[in-house]
């Protein structure tokens, strides 16, 4: 099996390792020669694009791929990977799985209301509309080149050096509240293995949602990474009060909490961190 990635960043490097550890042949893409020559010593075949820097030959660093996973944000001009290599990709033989990792904020605000895979998109800004369009674009690879695409709907992500324990050790948390407001996450390692479960059981077409099984306040998160870490609660801050930039305006102007029936029933996975607390407690014992 071989994996191509585009855009190699925390997550995919996650899922890279581990299928790594399986014996499987692993390449992808960074923005940055540093990047690039971490990647190589880390057994991982490493490509350089971007948005305004398409990949050298295609065709050579695509060759044999059995599998594409695609984890780059679209931009203000669209799908970069679609745009530059969407017709490279339908041209590829042998292509089991693709794998486009979009996020929950396609389904907009639900005033804190259940959503699953069949509800409607309704993003409610600019970064979810781009992610919507990104999303019918490779459905509609999928359908006129027969492509297998599949669709992963992420909600907040956290995992070693990226959690509540590193915000609250390095002071920049805020325990904001705004009434109502929940949201959903999942443990990287989690995610990972939805992923992966996906490919080695393809059914084109298809979207997922990747989360735990509490959605949950995130002043309820930071509080208990306080308490994990013996550091006192800092009181609540009224959102009204808080001075946000737009992207953590745009983060607060949803809430919804997000149903896994189909990741657990379709793909099988059984969540080894089901709710923050059990995500918490595992990285602080990992020494995360």
């Amino acid at each position: 099996m071989r994996l191509f990635v585009f855009g190699m960043g925390y997550t995919a490097q996650v899922i890279s390792l581990r299928l790594l550890d399986e014996g499987w042949q692993i390449a992808g893409t960074c923005r940055t020669a540093e990047k690039k020559a971490a990647l190589d010593a880390a057994g991982i075949r490493a490509f350089l694009f971007d948005a305004d820097m398409p990949l050298e030959d295609a065709k050579a660093a695509l060759n044999g791929a059995t599998h594409i996973l695609h984890s780059v944000p679209p931009g203000e001009d669209g799908d970069a990977v679609l745009t530059h290599h969407g017709g490279d990709i339908a041209d590829l033989s042998g292509l089991n799985w693709i794998g486009y990792l979009s996020t929950t904020g396609v389904y907009g605000d639900h005033q804190g209301g259940w959503v699953d895979e069949d509800t409607p998109r309704s993003p409610a800004g600019p970064r979810g509309q781009r992610r919507a369009d990104a999303e019918l674009g490779w459905m509609a690879h999928f359908e006129q080149a027969s492509l297998p695409v599949h669709l992963f709907r992420l909600p907040g992500i956290y995992g070693h050096g990226r959690s509540a324990l590193d915000s609250v050790r390095a002071g920049r948390t805020r325990r904001l509240y705004k009434e109502g407001q929940v949201f959903s996450r999942i443990h990287v390692e989690d995610l990972a293995s939805g992923v992966i479960a996906s490919m080695k059981k393809p059914n084109p077409g298809s979207a997922y949602n990747l989360c735990d099984d509490e959605p949950a306040p995130p002043q309820d998160v930071t509080a208990f990474a306080c308490e994990l870490l013996g550091v006192p609660v800092e009181p609540l801050t009224p959102i009204e009060e808080a001075d946000l930039s737009p992207m953590a305006q745009s983060f607060y102007g949803e809430s919804k909490r997000v149903k896994n029936a189909r990741m657990k029933d379709e793909l099988g996975v059984r969540l080894a961190y089901p709710n923050y607390r059990e995500g918490l407690r595992a990285l602080l014992a990992q020494g995360a």
